[in-house]
């Protein structure tokens, strides 16, 4: 019997996803509709306070680089063939250190491929979406209580390290129905972007021992503020091999790097004296963990990694991998993109793959992947 605290209530990913990127502090939602991210948009335009509906993808993304530059803390969501169109100033905007959140709702590709079919065949394109294979913080909820949580760590990450973030969901996580329970949420805590108090010149990529530089927008009474994509010093000055210009564009590495502990998320499920571990992530996370039930339920010693923190690799996770004779990695994309993440192409003893197209991976073939 349900208790009278119940919310039992019937909803979908996408809803869940706007709600607490309003909560967290997104104010402003720019998008062009493409499947499987239209209930995204449909949500995104009731309940941000400003809404864009933009003609292209292309527009999409710079009309967010002008906001988050203005002070503004924007988000759109798309799928493979928008963020293809969106490269470009998704580069500008990093280079920038522009704070922003992406929704990526993965599908079927190559190309423009199924729009009804969903897949976790983006990673390796995030992997090295910046150009010069500098990191970009991804996160991948694996279900509707990580999609509320890691909402609200991507627009805390995004304020945190002036960054452009990544929500890595799926067709079948963001567009299906199901009944949930919202007293199971927590609180959401609204992130803000405090002005700093500056005395004197700004410089607007001087960073502290954070990293981060300080943000003024653009358009302050008080302050110049210039902000530049390309190669720069702290003043924001166009340099080309210049030491300073050289260790600032280290910098948007070494702030992630640094600091990762602070973005590693992922959940354990140990079993003591387990030598073997199923590692996955996202929608295929459900079937790993029936395969976890099942594979017990037979005498099996075996325990099971959900990374929900994709990208950049936290050592964590090797340190972890590091302790089993045997790892088994469920993703559904063709390669398996976040074993090549962690182990690169070539065949690893230990390391065995579950890997599928068109549709979701089942129980049953990890736990035959095991067995």
């Amino acid at each position: 019997m349900e208790t009278q605290t119940s919310q039992k209530t019937l909803i979908d990913g996408s809803k869940l996803m706007i709600e607490a990127l309003a909560q967290a502090g997104v104010d402003t939602f720019v998008a062009y509709p493409i499947t499987p991210s239209n209930w995204m948009y449909k949500y995104g335009k009731e309940r941000f306070p400003q809404f864009y509906a933009a003609p292209d993808e292309i527009t999409t993304f710079q009309w967010m680089a002008g906001m988050s530059a203005a002070g503004r803390l924007p988000a759109t969501s798309s799928a493979f063939p928008g963020i293809a169109l969106m490269v470009e100033s998704i580069n500008m905007a990093y280079a920038m250190e522009l704070p922003l959140v992406v929704i990526i709702t993965q599908r079927l590709g190559p190309s423009t491929g199924s729009a009804t079919t969903g897949a976790q065949g983006d990673l390796a394109l995030l992997n090295g979406i910046i150009s010069g294979g500098f990191p970009v913080p991804v996160f991948s909820p694996s279900g509707f209580e990580d999609i509320w949580e890691l909402s609200e760590k991507a627009v805390q990450t995004a304020v945190k390290f002036r960054t452009p973030v990544f929500l890595l969901t799926s067709k079948e996580m963001v567009m299906y129905q199901k009944s949930f329970d919202l007293k199971n949420l927590k609180p959401i805590k609204k992130i803000s972007r405090p002005k700093p108090d500056i005395k004197g010149t700004y410089l607007p990529y001087k960073a502290d021992k954070t990293l981060v530089p300080p943000f003024i927008p653009l358009g302050d009474d008080n302050h110049l503020v210039r902000i530049t994509a390309s190669t720069h010093d702290e003043a924001a000055n166009i340099r080309k091999n210049d030491p300073e210009a050289l260790a600032n564009t280290q910098r948007l590495k070494d702030k992630f790097m640094h600091r990762i502990d602070e973005l590693s998320v992922y959940d354990l499920d140990h079993e003591e004296g387990a030598e073997k571990i199923i590692v996955t992530w996202g929608i295929t996370t459900d079937a790993a963990r029936d395969a976890i039930n099942l594979l017990r339920s037979s005498g099996n010693k075996i325990d099971l990694l959900i990374v929900k923190s994709l990208l950049p690799v936290s050592p964590e996770i090797y340190d972890i991998l590091d302790q089993y004779q045997e790892i088994i990695i469920a993703e559904e994309n063709l390669n398996g993109q976040f074993k090549e993440i962690l182990f690169g192409v070539r065949p690893v003893n230990q390391v065995k793959q579950v890997n599928k197209m068109g549709n979701m991976i089942t129980p049953d073939e990890i736990v035959s992947a095991v067995s």
